[in-house]
């Protein structure tokens, strides 16, 4: 026994004079490194603003500033500037859109397809994450979402080509169709907005999945039970418990859905046609002429970014005032 005691504090030496001899060793021995460290740590509030630096710099530069970016030059009148050239601040690219009746049609068009898509996809796949957090079980779940995630693991644009091949003239659902006997001819579901629907529901769909598995993964099985003890039926305990107390999750996936689904451009310009013009359609025929014309994209692209943000707030203040009345 005192062999074995005084072996084993022979190998835990050796082990450390191993790791004194790397190089985060010698970095954990430095004196530097430790007054360093005791600076860092010597209160919470310094801690926090240590570990609060990192994320913050990153939204300031990654997020907000593009942001900034893009109101300045919406703000002046040439962009870039010629060399020589005097850049001046003005508010007529915003009059633009305002003055021009031609630019409503796809701004409008493009927050009432987010509307309905959203909806749309809510409606799709609440059945499959309430089927995912309550029928399947724990061990199983993960991998129920791996199955779910593996066509995310491509680009928008390869996804997208799926959609037109799944709904061409000859795709998959016109040939099953025709093979069925319900068709003689192939349905023109390409260059609709029926086609742009699917891609975008197909799109999204993740970002609305995984809020809605969140908040019912969650939910306490006894609640339901209880509910089903004193007589509720199966629609009374989704409409009366299971649908209120995941109002959250609803909120949060609609809000992410609804905001990716008026910034895209490349599946309305794969799967749209022309009556299904986007306002991201609009902002980018801005930025593929000449520099006098990105201000106005710019200020194109703010209208449509505040319009959003209006909108999904609202969003957000109604379904806060629904969580509470359900709590009261």
């Amino acid at each position: 026994m005192t062999y074995d005691a005084s072996s084993q504090r022979g190998k835990r030496a050796e082990a450390h004079d191993a790791s004194d001899r790397t190089f985060w060793g010698r970095l954990v021995g430095w004196g530097p490194y430790h007054t360093l460290m005791r600076l860092a740590t010597a209160s919470p509030r310094r801690q926090f603003l240590i570990l609060a630096a990192f994320p913050v710099l990153w939204v300031l530069t990654q997020h907000l500033g593009p942001m900034l970016q893009m109101v300045r030059v919406s703000l002046t009148d040439a962009y870039p500037v010629a060399p020589g050239v005097e850049q001046n601040f003005t508010l007529d690219n915003y009059a633009r859109f305002f003055g021009d009746s031609i630019f409503w049609m796809p701004f409008f068009r493009t927050l009432a397809f987010a509307g309905v898509f959203t909806f749309c996809t809510l409606i799709i796949t609440y059945p499959v994450a309430y089927f995912l957090a309550r029928h399947v079980s724990r061990k199983n779940q993960m991998l129920f979402l791996l199955l779910l995630l593996i066509p995310f693991w491509v680009g928008e644009i390869v996804r997208t080509y799926a959609i037109m091949i799944l709904l061409g003239n000859t795709g998959a659902v016109n040939l099953v169709l025709k093979w069925m006997g319900l068709i003689d001819r192939p349905i023109p579901f390409m260059y609709t907005s029926f086609s742009m629907g699917v891609g975008i529901v197909y799109l999204t769909a993740l970002y609305m999945l995984l809020p809605l598995y969140s908040a019912l993964e969650k939910l306490p099985q006894s609640m339901n039970e209880a509910a089903a003890d004193l007589g509720a039926g199966a629609w009374t305990r989704f409409r009366r418990v299971s649908l209120p107390l995941t109002i959250e999750g609803i909120s949060s996936g609609c809000t992410l859905v609804f905001l990716i689904s008026t910034g895209f451009y490349a599946t309305p310009v794969l799967l749209g046609g022309p009556s299904t013009t986007v306002f991201a359609e609009t902002i980018a025929g801005f930025f593929h002429v000449a520099g006098d014309e990105w201000p106005t994209g710019a200020a194109f692209a703010t209208i449509m970014f505040m319009a959003a943000l209006v909108i999904t707030a609202t969003f957000q203040k109604v379904m806060n005032s629904l969580r509470k009345g359900e709590q009261e």
